[in-house]
């Protein structure tokens, strides 16, 4: 039996989608037709690149789906287009999908099917469904636009034959031609304008070499390979919707099973660019660090810079199958973020120091000094205040304290001021120079725990026995300074020069427990991730993690 006449099924009328049975209000409606047990989806991505956070939504609601119906995901490499696959690129977007926790049932391929659509082209030809064309692209384009039948529509069966065996030998002449299918020149959708099911490609194919030299086009091996893979629901984004009836004419043209499509909003972020050729100039013109900069919308990206894989399918599920288009903001998928991250997240103290020396030399942290003698102690601390179980962590207690400037001004004498993790302290002198704090003197006043109206300030000890932790932190803002382009902008021009933001910190004794990829919170400053761990003659450093809301400085309750 053909690989043809083994892959044919019973055509089934063209599914249409109903309409859900509640509004897009981010809510997940049913898939149509869709039995426990019998569904099969599939993220079809080219390996020609870096996933990015829209592909990341697209896998996750076919995992969702997958996982809802107990049914199965393939992940397909749609490798038609040899001069863009990259064996590399296939083994990234594995990586990311790993980083996702994306786990499908099969890893396919398109090209695990050319000789079968290589079967089924010749059959269209043969029964007069499809012809060969010569026609230049600019023609082409011109006769689509006019509505106007090609000069080759007509020849007959045995001249496309002849032209096609020149197409898949790769001659002068057939490297000319494409080979497109029959459906209505009229139309008023241009996606059924006699489309293009197969073209030449001289380039070496990543997997099969030089054994073809035509290769089908996406809007042909999508039908055809959905088909054939047994797929059930075809979850596509709305930008396809045109190609809905071209892909349905496609499978009743040669008989095959059609999948349901489900369509769904494509993902738009603020201050975003997405397209492959933007992100890739971004990259090669070294406005960003590579493509897991943490500005950069890539999964490695907002991985890197603190999104969670449980806040991005937050984020996502929250959208649903909606099919409303809108340009989301960034804030809030990381207010989802932060709702996973704060129950979880350690707590730990860091202080700033000035990014420069002061003009006059003294210390840019500010000491107080306990005027009682007592031993340096160390006591154990929760990780965080409302979780025990997340560990403890030691917090050092000595004599010299350290405060940051922007709190040190706050303090006046007589104050009660809180030291969060120790208690309240009593101050009795708070020496300047000019307008700035050089040194506190005060007295515990640890008996004292009414903390209602109090400061409350986030310190470091200076012990002898142990030592505090050198910490860098990097702020990004957005790569792109306007938040949404219109198509006649410059995207260029509109490039944020000013996105990246260092600050100097010293770290508590603890910090030295932190490996990279751990995300932690620091008191009174916001999330960070570790982006990397510190060593003998490198600070630790830590990227921030957006939440939009980030107290600065000291506070009274």
């Amino acid at each position: 039996m053909s690989a043809v006449a083994a892959s044919q099924g019973k055509p089934n009328q063209a599914p249409k989608q109903p309409a859900p049975k509640q509004k897009d209000e981010g809510k997940f409606v049913d898939l149509p037709f869709a039995e426990k047990g019998k569904v099969v989806v599939r993220f079809p991505p080219e390996a020609s690149g870096y996933l990015h956070i829209g592909h990341a939504k697209a896998a996750l609601l076919n995992q969702h789906y997958r996982n809802l119906f107990e049914g199965q995901l393939i992940m397909r490499f749609d490798d038609t287009n040899p001069a863009k696959e990259n064996a590399h690129f296939e083994q990234v977007i594995k990586e990311d999908l790993a980083m996702l926790k994306i786990v499908p049932d099969r890893w396919t391929h398109s090209s695990d099917h050319f000789e079968l659509m290589l079967e089924l082209c010749e059959k269209l030809l043969k029964e007069g469904k499809a012809y060969v064309d010569d026609t230049d692209a600019e023609t082409m384009r011109k006769e689509r636009e006019e509505r106007t039948e090609s000069k080759n529509r007509s020849n007959t069966p045995e001249v496309n034959l002849a032209l096609w065996e020149e197409m898949k030998a790769g001659s002068e002449n057939g490297q000319r031609c494409c080979v497109r299918i029959k459906i209505d020149m009229k139309h008023n959708n241009g996606a059924l304008r006699d489309p293009t099911i197969y073209r030449c490609k001289a380039e070496e194919h990543v997997r099969t070499g030089n054994k073809y030299k035509v290769y089908p086009t996406y809007d042909f091996c999508c039908p055809v390979v959905d088909s054939i893979e047994g797929v059930t629901h075809a979850l596509r984004t709305l930008e396809y919707h045109d190609r809905d009836e071209q892909y349905y004419f496609i499978c009743d043209a040669l008989g095959l099973t059609k999948p349901h499509i489900w369509e769904f909003a494509r993902l738009n972020m603020t201050n975003t660019v997405m397209s492959k050729r933007k992100l890739t100039t971004l990259v090669d013109q070294k406005i960003v660090d590579g493509w897991d900069d943490p500005r950069m919308p890539t999964v490695r990206g907002v991985l890197r810079r603190g999104m969670t894989v449980e806040g991005l399918k937050q984020f996502i599920l929250a959208q649903g199958g909606s099919r409303s288009v809108v340009v989301m903001e960034w804030d809030k998928i990381w207010a989802f973020n932060k709702k996973v991250i704060d129950p979880i997240a350690p707590r730990y103290t860091a202080l700033e120091r000035c990014s420069e020396p002061l003009s006059n030399g003294k210390e840019d942290l500010v000491p107080v000094i306990i005027r009682q003698p007592f031993n340096a102690d160390v006591k154990p601390v929760q990780l965080h205040p409302k979780d025990e179980s997340i560990g403890h962590k030691d917090v050092w207690f000595c004599q010299k304290l350290m405060l940051e400037q922007i709190d040190a001004a706050l303090i006046k004498e007589g104050d009660i001021v809180t030291f969060v993790n120790w208690g309240n302290l009593k101050i009795e002198k708070v020496s300047k120079d000019g307008d700035t704090v050089v040194r506190i003197d005060a007295d515990l006043d640890l008996e004292n725990t009414n903390f209602k109206k109090t400061l409350k300030v986030t310190w470091l000890a200076e012990p002898e026995d142990a030592k505090n932790i050198p910490v860098k932190t990097l702020h990004y803002d957005h790569i792109i300074s306007k938040a949404i382009l219109a198509k006649d902008d410059d995207w260029m021009n509109h490039i944020n020069k000013n996105s990246l933001t260092e600050k100097f910190l010293i770290g508590e004794p603890a910090l030295a427990n932190v490996k990279k990829g751990d995300i932690i919170q620091l008191q009174r400053k916001g999330f960070f991730i570790c982006d990397k761990e510190g060593t003998a003659d490198c600070p630790m450093i830590f990227v921030e993690i957006p939440d939009g809301h980030v107290a600065k400085g000291a506070k009274k309750n």
